[in-house]
């Protein structure tokens, strides 16, 4: 019996070791394979043969990875190229070496197409090697699924900032503004998923070229009004020519993306030298967001879990290949329901979901009900959390054995 292997690559979610662990408990209770190896620090530690082995752990070690952060496994942002065969033979190497049938890997838009990528070489070059993707990602930005797992924590982490930072905001009298950012480059799910709390006055989002004018007019409606106004800004926000609000668009992260950050302090100097306000006050999720297992959406650790399960079984099948795992919404008696499917690498690759445009009030005034009604069900129910010390436990990380 052939043995498979799972890696982790890109930005870590608070559920992307629920899939890790969804794919061990499967081969646990159907033994497909003999035995499943992890990654260490995606693809870039798989060509360094950097594995180990995750066969055997146990049921507590499988519930605490479930609910600790990060990337267990470790991560990169390593691309292979299409062309680059050395990578693509060194990986057959090492997946020879360990009599590795299947690798899955975990990851977003870069590395689904690892994987579409990976499986057209196999076939190309008549090597039996098959690849399974599983999505994550908190920016909710991949097709053709309804979600993406990652996305609903992170929107529940940050629609709970951002009651509890407004709580803190409206304590005070002095005027003032308040700019909280997300993460969200391409696309503002994170951002719009603010507006659950029902205390953002002011919403910029990626998918509207932002209008300075505009802009501060509104705010300065909000000041006048109340003297004082509530703003959340994707970092990715941008002006029509495609300028980023943000100063720190120079650096790329190795897949020729901006590095973003700094939106928030952008528009709260952008209010300070307007002369709308005296002072501003900041907030950054950035890798809040992301990691806070402490918020996990009960739906969101379950869907990323069964994604890990429904991966594993799927491929049983020896013809399955160059696909990936998702979620399709459905609605059964009014009440949501998470239906699993697979597609092509393909059709997950190298494409952006935005946040639909009819979904979001002009002038910056927020989202519609059908945003709303859309995000809602994602973020509901809280997992049972095991507690070592008053704080969450975690595993200790793969990568750091």
């Amino acid at each position: 019996m052939a043995n498979c292997l799972v890696a982790q690559s890109g930005g870590p979610t608070a559920v992307i070791n629920a899939s890790l662990a969804g794919v061990i408990r499967a081969n646990q209770l159907n033994p497909v394979y003999d035995r499943v190896f992890g990654g260490i620090h995606g693809i870039e530690g798989v060509l360094a043969d950097q594995l180990f082995d995750l066969t055997d752990l146990s049921g507590h070690e499988i519930d605490l990875l479930k609910q600790t952060p990060s990337s267990a496994l470790g991560t990169c942002r390593y691309k292979l190229k299409r062309g680059n065969d050395t990578d693509f033979k060194r990986l057959i190497e090492v997946m020879d070496a360990h009599d590795i049938e299947v690798m899955f890997y975990i990851g977003g838009n870069d590395s689904m197409d690892t994987v579409d990528a990976l499986s057209e070489w196999a076939a190309a070059n008549g090597v039996a090697k098959r690849f399974v993707g599983i999505p994550k990602t908190v920016d909710n930005d991949l097709v053709p699924v309804d979600h993406c797992p990652g996305f609903p924590s992170a929107a529940k982490l940050a629609a709970q900032v951002t009651h509890a930072t407004r709580m803190d905001y409206d304590a005070y009298t002095r005027a003032e503004v308040f700019v909280l950012e997300t993460m969200g480059r391409d696309a503002g799910w994170l951002a719009a998923s603010c507006c659950l709390s029902g205390d953002v006055d002011l919403l910029v989002l990626p998918e509207v070229d932002f209008d300075k004018e505009a802009f501060l007019a509104e705010v300065q409606k909000k000041m006048d009004e109340k003297n004082e106004c509530y703003i959340v800004v994707s970092e990715g926000a941008h002006y029509a020519d495609g300028t980023y609000l943000s100063a720190g668009d120079s650096a790329n992260d190795g897949f020729a993306h901006a590095v973003l950050g700094g939106a928030a302090l952008t528009l709260k100097q952008m209010i300070i030298d307007a002369g709308i306000a005296p002072r501003g006050v900041v907030q950054d999720l950035s890798r809040a967001a992301r990691s806070s297992n402490f918020a996990q959406s009960l739906v969101d650790v379950t869907e990323a879990y069964e994604l890990g399960m429904s991966a594993h079984m799927r491929s049983a099948d020896g013809v399955f290949t160059g696909q990936v795992v998702g979620v399709r919404r459905e609605m059964r008696d009014g009440a949501y329901n998470a239906k699993f499917f697979a597609g092509p690498a393909s059709e997950f690759a190298n494409h952006v979901k935005h946040f639909p445009t009819e979904w979001i009030l002009p002038n910056y005034q927020g989202i519609t009900q059908e945003a709303y009604d859309y995000l809602a069900p994602l973020v509901e129910g809280e997992p049972k959390l095991i507690y070592e010390n008053g704080l969450p436990a975690t595993i200790k990380a793969f990568n750091r054995r």
